[in-house]
């Protein structure tokens, strides 16, 4: 391979500064995983090679065999990967390689926290990839030639894994990849091939092509030759094996190679579908969310296989986007090989095997809750918040992702979300005909509500709701079995059968009682409410704010608002407590200046237990001031 220009010298990208720097010093304890990264890559290179001769077969340029050679020279101290994949040509060499273009970096580079084991995690879960070399060695060599392109397209790429790195051009007979480590110091353990076919065997065993190495006896053969290579990985892909003839180790290798994670995957489930449509599946649930998850773009990790040919990454189209954290692959049988993602949008065929992974995930979810509940306890702090948005997303299968669903509540009065709506129901008071919840800003908001006093007094449970994605879950997600879901915070208190005749009797007596207290404050606060009336929902506190059974909570406005959206405005209920001390005086002649400072700091105070804002702090202060120093004249 000969040089045809001279070199140019570019910067790295920040963010790779930062990656580098970071894997080098936190993977300390993985070094390995630098050849299943690489490894990895050739593979994949092979894959795209594979999709893109299915129309345009000279890419193959006579040589249909695609392999992966790897070798090492002790003498040199170096160890070498070679693919005759794809391939790169010179743009694709800075784009791929001097810069980092995946989604959420900039989420990933924040949620570092400077303990190694943890960011090691996260590392994992970006995906090191080309950069894992720099785990080893301290230059890197990289040569490469885009198939199609003649033979003077090549490119070499050189680097220290410092500041910057150098391209030329070059020319290179063969289509594909080399990548040469200069291994550092103390790296001697992979100059050893036996510890190299290990490593193979551990991380790579499933690989779909030839992973092939020098016989330890011919160390004076050449590549190109072709001779004394020998192959040692199984090169079977591994979905299409029968489930008994697959171990446990077997499994959560591929599962490291779709994910590139470093742990192993929380569940998995495999299955093979035959009849009028023939395809199989393999998916794993990870351990832990990845930290991109509920990034705008935050990619899918399902790939398509057609017979065994790898067609796209990131198959968005076969799985629904409650499950995006789910990983693995699909291979259909009656898939067009030339199929493209505009095609998926609107297939039969991916709609019958998008709704059959559903469920089969789905179904490993439920098996998982029923047989493990403190497994399925780790599950839902990682994954429920987006779990949530099931409901609303898939109304075929809401039922079934209802009984996935945890929530805190009065219960437990803990913030842990271990509650089903099976375990709700079955602990429902009897004439208890509803699932009582709320939904606040914060666990603590929402246990401290004073709309909850009614229910503690009457020992009723209630759903404390405070993940952002519960207003959502609510809005489309009305009743469970037979009961239907009721906000404690709208519309009027209607508690059933769990209030007596006599009860809703004294109600009706207390409430003319007080009918000209009502008025005279709905007067004195004007538009600020739609209406004031008197509550049997509070205990202790003197006054809530309620809004209308179909209006939207002041909850979900403060989020539209945050979000930077216009929220409609709702004119919200002031309910009075009858049997506080500050109403009760109320009730009895106060002169009309006082009337009005303690009426509007009821409504202000209401408001702020809402978690509301104060449309006028300094009058709030000043209405405040005044009352105090009334009071202790």
């Amino acid at each position: 391979m000969t040089a045809i220009n001279q070199k140019e010298t570019l910067g790295f990208q920040t963010e790779i500064k930062q990656l580098l720097n970071l894997m080098i010093h936190s993977l300390y304890s993985n070094k390995e995983i630098f050849l299943r990264e690489l490894i990895s890559n050739a593979a994949d290179a092979a894959d795209k090679l594979r999709f893109e001769a299915l129309t345009d077969d000279a890419l193959y340029e006579n040589d249909n065999a695609l392999r992966i050679c790897l070798s090492y020279d002790k003498d040199s101290r170096t160890i070498t990967i070679t693919d005759n994949g794809i391939g790169m040509e010179r743009q694709e060499v800075i784009d791929n390689i001097g810069t980092i273009a995946k989604s959420g970096t900039q989420s990933f580079l924040q949620n570092l926290s400077g303990d190694q084991t943890k960011d090691m995690h996260l590392i994992g879960q970006f995906g090191v990839g080309f950069y894992s070399a720099f785990i080893v060695a301290d230059k890197v060599i990289l040569e490469t030639r885009r198939a199609g392109l003649g033979s003077e397209h090549g490119v070499r790429w050189e680097s220290k894994g410092e500041g910057d790195y150098t391209i030329e051009n070059l020319e290179k007979k063969s289509r594909g990849t080399t990548i040469i480590l200069h291994l550092r110091e103390g790296e001697d353990e992979f100059l050893n091939g036996w510890r190299l076919r290990h490593i193979v065997t551990q991380y790579s065993d499933h690989i779909n092509l030839p992973i092939e190495m020098k016989k330890e006896d011919s160390d004076d053969k050449t590549e190109e030759s072709g001779e004394e290579w020998e192959q040692v990985n199984k090169a079977t892909a591994l979905w299409t094996l029968p489930k008994n003839e697959i171990t446990d180790e077997e499994y959560q290798a591929f599962y490291k190679h779709v994910s590139h994670d470093f742990d192993d995957p929380f569940a998995w489930i495999h299955n093979r579908v035959e009849g009028k449509l023939e395809y199989t599946s393999l998916f794993f649930i990870p351990v832990r969310a990845p930290f991109d998850l509920w990034e705008r773009d935050h990619t899918h990790g399902i790939k398509l296989y057609v017979q065994r040919t790898f067609i796209m990454d990131n198959a968005e189209q076969l799985m629904p986007r409650y499950l995006r954290f789910v990983k693995g692959v699909v291979d259909s049988s009656d898939l067009p090989l030339n199929i493209s993602r505009e095609i998926l949008q609107n297939n039969k065929i991916i709609d019958t095997i998008r709704a059959g992974s559903t469920k089969k995930v789905l179904g490993l979810l439920e098996d998982l809750a029923k047989d493990d509940s403190q497994k399925y306890q780790t599950f839902w702090k990682e994954f429920g918040r987006v779990i949530k948005e099931g409901p609303g997303e898939d109304h075929v299968n809401q039922a079934q992702i209802a009984k996935l669903l945890r929530f805190a509540s009065t219960y437990s009065d803990t913030e842990a979300q271990t509650v089903s709506l099976a375990d709700y129901v079955s602990r429902m008071k009897a004439g208890q005909d509803k699932i009582y919840y709320i939904t606040a800003d914060s666990f603590l908001a929402a246990k401290s509500s004073p709309h909850l006093e009614v229910f503690r007094k009457k020992g009723v449970e209630v759903l404390l709701l405070s993940d952002r994605v519960d207003e959502w879950l609510v809005a489309s997600f009305s009743k469970f079995e037979d009961k239907l879901l009721q906000s404690i915070t709208k519309g009027e208190l209607d508690l059933g059968d769990l209030e007596d005749e006599q009860e809703k009797q004294q109600q009706k007596e207390v409430e003319e009682n007080f009918k000209e207290l009502t008025e005279r404050v709905k007067k004195s606060l004007g538009d600020k409410v739609k209406e004031v009336r008197i509550t049997h929902r509070l205990t202790d506190s003197p006054a809530c704010l309620v809004v209308g059974e179909h209006d939207m909570s002041g909850y979900l406005g403060r989020l539209l608002k945050e979000a930077g959206q216009e929220a409609p405005h709702v004119q919200p209920t002031l309910e009075l407590n009858p049997v506080h001390p500050i109403v009760v005086r109320l009730n009895k002649e106060v002169e009309e200046e006082c009337f009005n400072d303690w009426t509007h700091l009821l409504f202000d105070q209401a408001l702020i237990t809402e978690g509301g804002r104060l449309e006028e702090p300094v009058a709030f202060v000043k209405r405040l001031n005044r009352l105090i120093l009334a009071t202790t004249h």
